[in-house]
């Protein structure tokens, strides 16, 4: 397979009206998603988006990274991989279902009982429908798929979890975020939202929202102590705390 990389240059400066997303991608770069899926097969994304399922990036790639050492000129192929055991595959870290879901989708190409060829054509919606159908492939691998294989633009992948500690750092968000919450941030990101989250990520990953972060609001580190316990609270300080309780979380600005 060969294809150009995607060119996100309007993407970006669209995504530039976003204060937050101004000042991050600047520091980060171009976006790269999809340019290893310009090369890639699909088999080999559904079989990195299966390791992935609720690990960490480094856990992840490590794990990843054994099971392409287990098949011959490490070439993650369809064939190469049905001939290994299950057991195999289990040893190079994955647990009995995804070593498992794994080996039968490996055994379904190769008895072409699944197509993976044509999902470039398909409409996001159907490429999610005919994913979700494979054992082992649920709504996050399908969106992860979509977004770095065929760098589709405006996927929200609402069940992330390091995006969503992404947002909460990056809009100074306390407390909970719930998907609704996401819905309404990124409707600002539309037609581009798959590159508004990439850019998070990336941030995440490189350390930057450390430094870039809106300052959430105080929590336990800034209790009271004992001492502070101890003086009786003057009617100003009384009225202080009654607005923190009604102040609830900080909405982000649109």
């Amino acid at each position: 397979m060969s294809a150009a990389p995607p060119d996100f240059s309007r993407a970006q400066r669209a995504l530039r009206r976003d204060p937050v997303l101004a000042a991050l991608i600047p520091q980060i770069g171009p976006c790269e998603l999809g340019v290893a899926g310009a090369t890639r097969h699909p088999f080999i994304a559904l079989v990195r988006a299966i390791v992935n399922q609720q690990l960490s990036v480094k856990a992840g790639e490590t794990i990843f990274q054994r099971v392409v050492g287990m098949v011959p000129r490490r070439q993650l192929t369809p064939a190469a991989v049905a001939a290994l055991p299950v057991e195999a595959l289990q040893s190079a870290g994955l647990s009995r279902n995804k070593a498992s879901y794994i080996h039968e989708l490996a055994a379904r190409l190769v008895a072409r009982e699944v197509r993976l060829d044509d999902l470039a054509r398909l409409e996001d919606e159907e490429v999610m429908t005919r994913l979700c159908a494979i054992k082992g492939i649920g709504r996050w691998s399908a969106e992860m798929f979509l977004m770095f294989q065929l760098a589709r633009p405006d996927v929200l992948p609402l069940d992330d979890v390091g995006l969503v500690r992404a947002i909460r750092l990056a809009y100074g968000l306390d407390g909970h975020v719930s998907r609704a919450d996401i819905e309404a941030l990124a409707d600002r990101w539309r037609p581009w939202r798959s590159i508004a989250c990439w850019y998070l990520w990336a941030s995440l990953d490189q350390g930057i929202l450390a430094k870039t972060a809106t300052p959430a609001k105080p929590t336990k580190a800034t209790e009271p102590t004992k001492a502070t316990k101890a003086t009786k609270p003057t009617k100003a300080t009384k009225a202080t705390k009654a607005t923190k309780v009604t102040k609830g979380r900080r909405v982000v600005k649109r």
